[in-house]
């Protein structure tokens, strides 16, 4: 049985999707709430893979929330120091990036909605994304994003929106990233609709009346958007 450690920074953004697949597969999820106080164990050696969830607060908030601090050295250890599975999404994209050298900056700009992302070349010679589509559709729901990682020559990035270089990006072969949000479900936009910092986004990218519009396209890319994540 494969056991995987899955970092929280809010209960309602879980691996979603994702987690459905793992435990039809019989796979063990540990999942730490940062946001409401739960540690990171201090012993990963029980754990195969790490994947690292979106929330609310931006990297740069370790005044507000002091566990960011923590999290960052430790997703080091696991990534440059074990060089273990890692996948993080959103927000854990953008901690990986921090990590691993770049820069995560305001969205010129956000990124909200059902949009579009093109794959590289990169992508078609890799291990979990060679399988895609040259172009996707996916939920995104981002205000920041990372920049600057061709700084470090073992980031290549997989996958690109008009505004956003760094979509998916992997360190090495065994740590990846994705700024959306493959692990979606059906009800994944409504309920995230009710978090007061992601509603505010919204409305302010898209217009007070954008909640239900939004729903209605991402439930109908969902069929779509739930092959991807089988791939994945």
């Amino acid at each position: 049985m494969k056991n995987i450690l899955v970092l929280q920074h809010i209960a309602v953004e879980d691996p979603g999707y994702i987690k459905d697949l793992m435990e039809a597969d019989g796979w063990r999820l540990t999942q730490v709430e940062l946001d409401e106080g739960e540690s990171i164990p201090a012993d990963l050696s029980g754990f195969d893979a790490m994947l690292c969830m979106g929330g609310p607060m931006d990297t740069w908030m370790e005044d507000e929330h002091p566990w960011l601090v923590e999290e960052k050295k430790r997703i080091r250890e696991w990534v440059v120091d074990l060089q273990k599975p890692f996948l993080g999404f959103c927000l854990g994209c953008q901690l990986l990036g921090e990590v691993l050298g770049g820069k995560v900056v305001k969205s010129e700009p956000p990124e909200i909605g059902v949009l579009d992302i093109d794959m590289t070349p990169a992508a078609r010679q890799d291990l979990l994304f060679g399988d895609y589509p040259q172009s996707i559709k996916a939920v995104q729901w981002h205000s920041y994003e990372v920049r600057d990682l061709e700084t470090n020559a073992e980031v290549t990035v997989l996958g690109s929106s008009d505004s956003t270089p760094y979509q998916i990006f992997k360190y090495r072969n065994h740590a990846y990233a994705v700024q959306f949000h493959v692990e979606v479900r059906a009800d994944t936009v409504m309920q995230w609709g009710c978090i007061p910092e992601y509603r505010a986004a919204l409305e302010n990218s898209l217009g007070a009346d954008a909640l239900e519009a939004f729903d209605q396209a991402a439930r109908a890319a969902m069929p779509e958007m739930n092959r991807l994540a089988n791939l994945l």
